[in-house]
């Protein structure tokens, strides 16, 4: 049964053509009965008036097998059809049923013009049949009800059509809007995908970057000495298995927030984000690679937001590691915060010879100065600014100033 619905659904032209061809049989039927008719009934009692039925009857059987393919044309059609049984005066017979059939059809349909018209013709049409035939031995008050009573069929048809058309055009507008929404949730998606791929390649970097340096300028060193002073290259050694165990908490402390997205595995808690405290920590493990850097704290240190401390700690980690990395030999650093009223000003400067241009100004090149371009996503993310680039007189300078209010 579901099968033979499906076929139909999607042969509505097979559907209509079998409706068309049962009215037929009607009109057919009601030719037949009009040749032995008599003369005071409204059946067409002349030669003339049957043979014209034959082309109407045919006629308004097409408009009922293609009103669903082509619905204007098969209007015109009916309208064609119409006014020739007007003209010859062939009687309403069963093939009339075609009219209300193509009004709801075009009444449904997305053109206004024709819905228009066939509202028009729904109007007039019973009008017209009453006067051209009127029943015989009707008063007038039965002439004016039956008048009525068509019509409100033929209305009646329009109304049922252009109802389905506004709830079809209201399926289809709930339909583009759900489509609408969904292309924006991918977008969305999208760009929530980014923007987490730029965070953690920000964090790699910063937790990668500064501790593997950290370990290979001590494993130089120690290489140096490891001959001549036992005891500093096993303190070396030592700096070296630190900075290793603390990468591999911050790396597990990131790779445990992307596994399970609150921060905790098996109940315990993933080692804390760095932030203010630990920047004095990290200047000490600076200095225990052969790094000089004079640490200064302005202004009364409070609590801030979680987003700025992790954001002032990682300008300083990179900072530093930029000055080991381009500052070159017997380079020193400084490193100074000043809190605010409304702003914290971090500023990491050394007088080494500096970076390269490209290492500093938009985008790098072949792949250079992710560590600035983190620096300035880190910062506009908390609504701050960003200054980086050779100091007059020699060496680096950043300056970042990060707002305190609604930084939360």
């Amino acid at each position: 049964m579901n099968r033979l619905y499906d076929f139909l659904r999607r042969h509505p032209t097979w559907v209509d053509s079998f409706w068309a061809a049962f009215l037929l049989l009607l009109s057919a039927g009601w030719l037949v009965a009009s040749a032995s008719a008599p003369p005071e009934t409204n059946l067409p009692s002349g030669i003339n008036e049957r043979v014209a039925t034959i082309p109407i009857g045919l006629a308004l059987g097409v408009v009922v097998a293609l009103r669903r393919r082509v619905p204007e044309k098969m209007l015109l059609l009916a309208t064609g059809c119409g006014l020739a049984q007007v003209f010859t005066n062939v009687s309403p017979f069963p093939g009339n049923i075609a009219f209300p059939v193509i009004i709801f059809t075009v009444a449904s349909g997305p053109v206004r013009w024709a819905s228009r018209f066939a509202l028009t013709g729904a109007l007039v049409a019973p009008t017209i049949s009453q006067l051209r035939w009127p029943e015989p031995q009707q008063d007038t008050t039965g002439a004016v009800f039956g008048t009525l009573f068509m019509t409100l069929v033929f209305v009646l048809a329009w109304v049922l059509g252009d109802s389905l058309r506004t709830r079809r055009a209201y399926y289809a507008q709930l339909e583009e809007r759900a489509t609408r929404l969904e292309k924006e949730r991918e977008a969305q998606a999208k760009v929530a995908v980014a923007a987490e791929r730029a965070r953690i390649a920000r964090e790699l970097h910063d937790v990668v970057a500064h501790n593997v340096s950290v370990m290979v300028v001590q494993a130089d060193g120690a290489a140096y000495v490891l001959d001549s002073a036992p005891d500093q290259t096993r303190m070396a050694l030592e700096t070296i298995s630190g900075t290793g165990r603390q990468a591999l908490a911050e790396m597990r402390r990131l790779l445990g927030v992307l596994r399970s997205g609150d921060g905790a595995r098996d109940g315990g808690e993933y080692v804390p984000q760095p932030g203010m405290e630990q920047i004095a920590d990290l200047v000490e493990q600076v200095r225990g690679t052969g790094l000089t850097v004079d640490f200064k704290i302005d202004g009364s240190p409070r609590p801030l937001p979680s987003s700025v401390e992790l954001t002032a700690y990682r300008i300083v980690q990179e900072a530093l590691t930029n000055t080991r990395k381009h500052g070159g030999p017997d380079v020193g650093a400084s490193v100074l915060l000043s809190y605010g009223d409304d702003e914290l000003t971090v500023r990491a400067e050394d007088d080494g010879r500096g970076a390269q241009r490209e290492l500093y100004e938009d985008g790098g090149s072949d792949g250079l100065g992710h560590g600035l371009i983190g620096m300035r996503e880190r910062v506009g993310m908390v609504g701050g600014s960003l200054e980086a680039g050779p100091r007059p007189g020699g060496g680096f300078r950043i300056a970042a100033a990060l707002p305190l209010k609604g930084a939360h």
